[in-house]
């Protein structure tokens, strides 16, 4: 079954969304939507990775993050706080989230005892730059796939080495942006992502939604990327990715239902 992560982004200038959900109120009425059309888990970030963001102070990255975390306990809902902050990382870890996402890959060793205390399950994005994409980089299709892999045997190797277990770590390969300023750098590792399981064996996230390399090949703007989206979406799905982060959980489901019931056969014994 592929997990589907709901997006929720409570910030004030994320790329698609930023200023929408906030308010805590805006904020629990958007977590319950994104449950109820199909999301298995939600993927929470309070401070924005986009380069003209405004930059955000962990202390106020936690509490934004707070008031949220409240509702999905007494829900009971899987929770993946995406934080490239080394300080809120420790901090959701303790919360006793289910997942620690860092689009930095956790670099940073000093947290590694306090992540290995925890038993929140780790997901390490590969980007170009090492971080947020601050700066746009060009970047080769026929060299990112071994760039990618290369990246990920320091990262895996060293939160291994930091007691780590290897069973808790989730890898995705980065995006957009992330990956470079070519589209078709992103499509190059889209259709190498069962080169990428095969590799490591550990689970493939893959977060494609509203990005930017989809907008600049459709000549779309963010409202009417949702079909570039989600047959990007099922694509990475039939390439082998274990979990999708988006904006849309609710057409996925419907989509991979509909996928799932045109494989099937309709004759017993066949």
């Amino acid at each position: 079954m592929t997990m589907i992560f709901g997006i929720l982004n409570i910030t004030e200038d994320s790329f698609s969304d930023g200023g929408k959900f906030l308010d805590p109120q805006a904020a629990e009425a958007q977590a319950h939507l994104l449950m109820q059309r199909g999301a298995h888990a939600l993927d929470i970030g309070a401070a924005s990775s986009n380069p003209n963001a405004k930059p955000v102070s962990p202390k106020v990255e936690i509490a934004r993050l707070e008031s949220i975390l409240d509702v999905t306990r007494r829900e009971t809902w899987p929770v993946s706080v995406d934080s490239f902050a080394p300080e809120t990382q420790v901090w959701a870890a303790a919360q006793g989230v289910a997942y620690v996402n860092d689009i930095r890959g956790f670099p940073d060793a000093e947290i590694y005892p306090a992540l290995a205390r925890s038993d929140a399950k780790l997901i390490l994005m590969h980007s170009v730059q090492e971080g947020p994409a601050t700066m746009r980089v060009n970047t080769d299709p026929e060299e990112i796939v071994d760039r990618i892999l290369a990246y990920f045997r320091v990262r895996v190797a060293a939160l291994e080495k930091g007691g780590i277990a290897r069973e808790r770590l989730i890898l995705d390969p980065g995006m957009g942006a992330f990956l470079g300023s070519d589209p078709e750098v992103s499509f190059t590792v889209l259709r190498h992502l069962p080169e990428l399981r095969a590799a490591f064996g550990l689970p493939i996230l893959v977060s494609l939604s509203r990005k930017g390399f989809l907008r600049k090949v459709t000549n779309r703007p963010v409202a009417e990327i949702g079909p570039a989206t989600l047959a990007a979406e099922l694509f990475a799905v039939g390439q082998g990715a274990d979990m999708i982060r988006t904006h849309d959980p609710g057409a996925l489901k419907d989509a991979l239902l509909v996928q799932k019931r045109l494989n099937m056969s309709p004759f017993s014994g066949t």
